[in-house]
């Protein structure tokens, strides 16, 4: 390992990259983290001591380009890449503060001891009630599901109640009476996009986010609910949730009405918070029993593992969020803190293309597969989608713990243990 004796320069706030007269990357440890895998390596306790300069918010310790932040570059004044026995250093150095990073769970500090959650045996639903469960162990957990879009062999280990209900149709007084809860997580909702039933979608989605809405108002129970970043369609760089929505498709429809409900509720009620999560592509753990909407990296890890080339649309250049769903869970769990209502982009605010994605999964599944390219058969289709975080981090304090690399590396250890 280089020490800190070969790398002189000045520290400079806010970023992980440096200048040096030799080399410069952004895989040096960030400020805070003390004794990193070498002892060599041991931080200075202020920072006006470290005896480098950061001049650079990029963080990857390898070209920009090659993560799909071409318009990115680094702000050093060397610009030289590293050397390979520093750039295997680096790497692995990296790899241990991600992986340190995520040590530290969000702690949630808030008094909710009720809490409910709609579409809680879907795919999103089953990781955040397991995680509740886990890091609440004192809460009252109640699920309500109706296994249209759920599968109660994702809630393995759950140790809360149950409720198997259409929220389209329930009457929430008669099912709980005068029982109150701290926090209601509505997730339920028809997720299949390429449904384009017009009615079965608005109905079901908005009528059961009405009644849950009605039934929350007396007590002003916090409500967090699952948006999407389909209700922006079509976009060419970062979204921010101050842009106007232009749904595509039914479901983004849907979704938008939502939020329109969730912004006249929280404005008609003063002190009631609601908090709306627009929810980018998420992958990961227990997804696999919503068959095609299921999320492409799924579908393409399935086709690779079987030998098969993994089929995408021509030529692969299209670009997505794509956020893995332990980032948004920890992301929702968040909104329990929320000081106001609001609605938040949740995303890794990095857009990466489909080639990438097959790249990815080849080195996590040990394939060298090409893509087999074919015709995107839809209408509306985003080609391109990134969530702007600003607004997120200052208010939830929401920072995604996994790149794509890292996330698909975690979710293939899932799917086919070794």
């Amino acid at each position: 390992m280089v020490g800190p004796e070969r790398f002189r320069g000045r520290y400079r706030a806010g970023s992980n990259e440096v200048e040096t007269g030799k080399y410069s990357g952004s895989w040096l440890p960030r400020p805070g983290l003390r004794r990193i895998l070498f002892p060599a390596f041991t931080l200075p306790r202020a920072r006006e001591n470290w005896p480098w300069e950061i001049v650079s918010s990029h963080s990857s310790a390898t070209a920009p380009e090659s993560h799909g932040n071409s318009s990115h570059r680094s702000t050093t004044v060397t610009n030289k890449e590293l050397p390979p026995e520093v750039a295997a250093c680096a790497w692995r150095l990296k790899i241990y503060l991600s992986q340190a990073r995520r040590v530290a769970s969000f702690i949630v500090s808030s008094s909710a001891k009720s809490i409910l959650v709609t579409g809680g045996a879907g795919f999103i639903g089953s990781n955040l009630v397991l995680t509740l469960q886990e890091r609440m162990p004192d809460a009252r957990l109640t699920v309500i599901d109706d296994f249209r879009s759920g599968d109660f062999k994702n809630l393995a280990g759950y140790k809360g109640d149950f409720v198997a209900q259409n929220l389209a149709t329930l009457n929430w007084q008669e099912q709980f009476g005068d029982e109150k809860f701290d926090a209601i997580f509505h997730l339920s909702s028809i997720t299949d996009t390429t449904d384009h039933d017009q009615f079965r979608q608005t109905h079901d989605n908005v009528e059961s986010f009405r009644r849950l809405l009605n039934f929350a108002r007396p007590n002003k129970t916090r409500v967090i609910y699952a948006s999407s970043g389909s209700t922006y369609g079509a976009a060419t760089q970062a979204i921010v949730e101050t842009d106007t929505a232009a749904p595509a498709n039914i479901y983004a429809f849907s979704k938008v009405i939502m939020d329109n409900l969730a912004t006249r509720a929280a404005n008609d009620v003063s002190g009631w918070i609601i908090v709306g999560l627009r929810y980018f592509n998420v992958y990961g753990p227990r997804e696999a029993h919503k068959g095609l909407p299921a999320s492409m990296i799924l579908q393409l890890a399935k086709q690779m593992k079987a030998g098969q080339r993994p089929r995408i649309f021509k030529h692969g250049e299209q670009k997505r969020d794509f956020v893995y769903v332990k980032d948004v869970v920890e992301g929702s769990i968040r909104a329990l803190e929320a000081k106001q209502s609001g609605i938040y982009n949740l995303g890794t605010g990095q857009a990466r293309s489909f080639n990438e994605m097959v790249d990815i999964l080849n080195r996590s599944l040990g394939t060298d597969l090409k893509p087999d390219y074919i015709e995107n058969p839809h209408a509306h289709y985003q080609n391109f989608t990134q969530a702007d975080l600003t607004r997120v981090r200052t208010a939830l304090g929401y920072e995604p713990q996994y790149s794509l690399e890292t996330g698909v590396a975690d979710y293939m250890k899932w799917l086919y243990p070794a």
